[in-house]
This record gives structure tokens, sequence and C-alpha cells, in this order.
């Protein structure tokens, strides 16, 4: 398949009620929890998909994408392209099913992560981050076989992502905004579109990482390009560039890009351990620190939106951080 040829649709409120009968008894419903409010704070309540069986919200979309294979199909095995935690998704179900599964990784995957996609059975095929980023255009790599789950843009993916949305309209059923980290816009689309599919008028925004923002530069240019990625320990999130495929889907579904700074994430991170006791990586984070720091979202043109009144709510896609870099966080330092 050529580049730019895929064109991903907006799931169905069928599709995504399908996708949910998919995955389960393999995803798990995950609490949506109010956070301890401070003064001066707004209301945030918390989607803790870090507490996932692999760690994120991605076994939603793998399960989904696997669950629609035939058994022909399973058995010439699966792989996919992942910084780490779509990786654990696809090789948890490939294990479930029993098939051999392959991931390519970036070089500068984090060690955590891919111990863990090890301890899976699947096999690791590092290349470097360009190389790495051309299979998430071109939806193949070379030499390996069998079905290739993409991570962002496919359609029973985007599905299992919108059961999240589902979740939450059912536990909170007016929020504000939904605040939802953004790697290739799969999860913040899927959501989205589960929110529109049931009537809602809640707005999703994106939420980004200074060192890696394509979304918001895309917006600002009115067009997805490129930007100059710059590595940093938020690895789930940021890549170069906003995917051609994905863009129709952004524009219809997202309402803008927050950007915060890696200090402000490792803030969040550490009002997550101190105040919800749990764990997040820093693009799990990244909703949150979004709404601590009230960070307004730049929308088409670049134009600066208003911070939503009433309650909002902070996906938490991951908890998968190097225990080293969870240390160096919670004293205070950038790892």
């Amino acid at each position: 398949m050529s580049p730019g040829s895929f064109a991903p649709q907006v799931p169905s409120l069928a599709a995504i009620h399908a996708a949910r009968a998919r995955i389960a008894g393999r995803a798990v419903r995950t609490p949506l929890l109010r956070l301890p409010r401070r003064e001066g704070e707004p209301e945030i309540w918390l989607k803790l998909e870090n507490l996932q069986p692999i760690g994120s919200f991605k076994i939603r979309g793998a399960a989904s994408a696997l669950g629609l294979l035939s058994r022909e199909e399973l058995a010439r095995g699966v792989y996919t392209a992942s910084a780490g935690n779509m990786a654990q998704g696809v090789a948890w179900c490939a294990r479930e099913a029993g098939v051999p599964c392959a991931v390519v990784v970036p070089d500068s995957a984090p060690r955590a992560k891919l111990e863990a996609v090890e301890r899976l059975g699947a096999r690791i095929v590092p290349v470097p981050f360009e190389a790495w980023w051309r299979v998430m255009v071109e939806r193949r790599y070379e030499g390996l076989e069998g079905h290739f789950v993409h991570p962002v843009s496919d359609d029973a993916v985007l599905a299992g992502n919108a059961t999240i949305g589902l979740e939450i309209l059912e536990d909170l059923p007016e929020p504000a905004a939904v605040l939802v980290p953004y790697g290739g816009g799969g999860l913040s689309c899927g959501i989205a579109s589960a929110l529109r599919a049931s009537g809602s008028r809640t707005p999703v925004f994106a939420c980004e990482v200074e060192t890696a923002a394509p979304l918001a530069a895309s917006l600002a240019a009115g067009a997805p390009g490129t930007i100059e990625h710059r590595a940093s320990f938020v690895d789930g999130i940021g890549g170069r560039g906003v995917l051609a495929e994905m863009w129709p889907l952004v524009q219809a579904l997202l309402a803008g890009s927050c950007v915060v700074s890696l200090e402000e994430v490792a803030a969040a991170i550490r009002t997550l351990v101190a105040r919800a006791r749990t764990v997040a990586e820093g693009a799990g984070a990244a909703s949150l620190a979004a709404a601590l720091a009230r960070r307004p979202a730049s929308g088409p043109g670049g134009a600066s939106m208003g911070w939503p009144e009433g309650p909002v709510v902070c996906v938490v896609s991951g908890g998968n951080l190097d225990p080293a870099k969870l240390a160096a966080v919670l004293e205070g330092r950038i790892p």
C-alpha cells in the first residue's frame, strides 16, 4: 500500500460497541477517579488507562484489531511499529492467540518497554528513528511477514480506542472537556468519535510536549507537516509529524492542542504519585500537566482557545516508565 492511499474512517457507534465486545476479557474497564482538589485547581477526573494489563490503553486497539483476523491470517503472524506500548499490546494479544509477533522499534525506545515486549515472546527489530517513522507512513517493513497492525490509523484500532470514550460518558455524562495525550491521533480521535457518536458536545483536546508537538504546528499551518523531533523522557508521544491519513479525522474531531513543557509533565507525574497513588509515564501525564496549568489550547491557525468551565477528564494513557527515570522525576530532576 502506497503512502497516503489509506484513509481511516470515523468509527460508528455500532463499530465501537462491536470493538467493545471483541476486547472483553483482554482489556479491562479502567476507573474514572476524581483527583483530590486543591485551591485554584479545576475539577479533574483521571481515566486511568495505566492500569491495563500491559500498563497502557494500547491493549484495546490491539485486541480489537487481532479480534477481526481469521485463523489463516493469524497463522501468518502479526507485527507492528511502536516505541513500546503498542508493541506490548500486539505482543500480549499474539501470545494469547498463540501466533508469532515481531515489533519494529526506534533505537531510542526505553529499555523497560523493550524488556516487557521480550517477556511477551515478541521479536524486536530495532531501527533508527527515521526508518521507524517510515514504517508508520508506509505501513510495511521489508523482510517481515504477516499482518501489519498500524498503531494509529487502523480502523479496528480506532474503534478499540473509542471504547474509552463510552466508559467516560457512562461514568461522567457531561464533562466540560476531555484531555488526551497525542502521539499519532489514534487515541484522541477514537475517544472523540465515541463522544460524537453518543451525541455529546464535549470537546476533546490533544496534549503534546514542547519537544515534539507536530499537531500544534500543523494546526497553526493549516496542513499536516513535519517538525524537528527532540528526544526526551516523554517517549510515548511526539512523532516527526502528523500522519497524512489522520489529518481529516484530526480536523473533524479534535478541538485543538495543548502544549506542555517537560517540567510540567514531570510535575504532573509527581502529582499522580503523591495524590492519586498511581504512576504514569511521561506521555500519560501530559493531559494532567495541561489541566494543572490550565493551558489554553491552540486551534486552527494557531488561535488560542479559552479554558473550559467545569469538570475535565484527563486520560492517563500509560504508566510504563523506567524506574530510574521515575526516581529522577520524584527527586525533582528531568531524566
